[in-house]
């Protein structure tokens, strides 16, 4: 048993290494062999596809309730080849690999489990390693001997101890990797365990407990965006300080405020650039109509309360100077990104709509989206006071409907669809 002062050094080491950010707690699970590969031939006829396959469905099925985000190489009884699961595992940007295995033996009296794993301490020049694997000697070293720990305990297995090995999927990788050769086919006692589906959950358990044991949920950033479309562009951002959560979670569903959004603007955005009482940097026409006017009581295409950007928040009665988000409001109305109501009011705390963030958006991204636009959706008339910004940045790919024709510019959005816009602005105009 490591102490926790090594562990946590693994681990760090483990974050300056590994590729990806380490603490999306992604793992891919690869069940061994399928397809035209049956791999072991049990003494009891059972086929190890078969048995990889439903071990890896039930791990990553007990990883996912514990909060992990699961690949699978493969989830039938198809062929997949050694360098393709390395391809696909590296293509996950994950941060384990665990291959399982069942084993097979001349001795029909040899019984148990082990767990292989690359160590750069006994390399193979015929088998030479990746220059990621190989460093990456410690940890996967660590993760091995945690699962089968756990392995072991849980099943009540022979334990045959830790191999270091120059197999394929675990030294041609680049994140830590092992394979897990679970018990013996050739061994009778072990085949019957190995063809009991009781025990198979068991062994599911005993892989997923020491997975947890070498990278704790607590590792996990925003663990409530697991399996959700837009964790990644959420990852992103985050990363670049744009994006924060609430506490260890994200809330990706829930309804964005105004105060949120001109947050997430000013760090995006230089708001005094931005294009004031416009819904377009330079006017346009959208289906023959001409927009850049018009208001609707908050978020439209004129300030709704004059005089009100030179004094800017502290003008509204509802805007705390002792807020965490006056600053961003202050600037936002400054700049005539942000406007109030006709009865003095702010409202920070309430949500934006899709057509307000439209509006805002086109402020400050507005001067690379000039001239005649084509309307899409068809809920967004001509007249509306923001059609040109829906359109303009529907145009550019940054926003979507939330159907083919229907962009529904009344609705709330969320903070998982303003993260996405902000994600596509960026990636097409990356901050300098």
């Amino acid at each position: 048993m490591k102490s926790p002062l090594l562990r946590l050094g693994l681990l760090a080491l483990g974050l300056l290494i590994a590729p990806g950010p380490a603490s999306a707690a992604k793992i891919v699970v690869d069940a061994g062999h399928g397809g035209t590969d049956s791999g072991a031939i049990g003494v009891n006829q059972l086929q190890e596809k078969e048995v990889t396959l439903d071990i890896a469905g039930r791990l990553r099925d007990l990883l996912v309730q514990h909060g992990y985000e699961v690949a699978m190489s493969r989830t039938t009884d198809t062929y997949v080849s050694l360098s393709d699961r390395v391809a696909f595992t590296n293509a996950q940007n994950a941060d384990l690999f665990v291959s399982i295995h069942a084993n097979e033996y001349s001795s029909p009296t040899t019984r148990g489990a082990m767990v292989l794993y690359y160590d750069d301490a006994y390399p193979q020049s015929s088998y030479p390693a990746s220059d990621a694997m190989r460093a990456l000697t410690p940890q996967s070293k660590a993760l091995a001997q945690d699962v089968l720990d756990s392995f072991v305990g849980t099943t009540g297995l022979t334990n045959r101890g830790l191999v270091e090995s120059a197999v394929y999927v675990v030294r041609m990788g680049q994140i830590p990797s092992i394979l897990v050769e679970t018990a013996f086919l050739s061994n009778q006692a072990d085949a019957a365990l190995l063809a009991d589906s009781t025990m198979r959950q068991t062994m599911a358990q005993g892989i997923a407990r020491g997975i947890e044991a070498y990278l704790p949920t607590s590792n996990v950033v925003f663990p409530d965006t697991l399996g959700h479309w837009a964790r990644e562009a959420i990852l992103r951002l985050k990363a670049q300080g744009i994006v924060d959560g609430v506490g260890r979670s994200f809330e990706p569903n829930r309804a964005l405020t105004r105060a949120e959004w001109v947050t997430l603007l000013g760090r995006v955005f230089d708001l005094s650039k931005a294009q004031a009482g416009s819904c377009s940097a330079a006017g346009g026409t959208v289906a023959g109509a001409v927009y850049g006017s018009g208001a609707a009581g908050g978020g439209g295409c004129e300030p709704a309360s004059a005089g009100a950007g030179a004094a800017g928040a502290a003008a509204f009665r509802d805007a705390n100077a002792g807020s965490w988000a006056f600053t961003a409001l202050d600037k936002a109305v400054k700049a005539g990104v942000l406007e109030g109501y006709p009865d003095g009011t702010l409202r920070p705390d309430r949500p934006v709509t899709r057509a307000e963030v439209a509006a805002m958006f086109q402020r400050l991204a507005g001067p690379a989206l000039e001239g005649t636009l084509r309307q899409p959706f068809k809920d967004v008339p001509p007249s509306y006071w923001a059609a040109g910004a829906v359109a303009a940045l529907t145009q550019a790919g940054w926003v979507n409907g939330m159907t083919a024709n229907q962009y529904m510019p009344e609705r709330s959005i969320t903070r998982a669809e303003a993260t996405a816009l902000l994600d596509r602005y960026l990636a097409a105009n990356p901050k300098k």
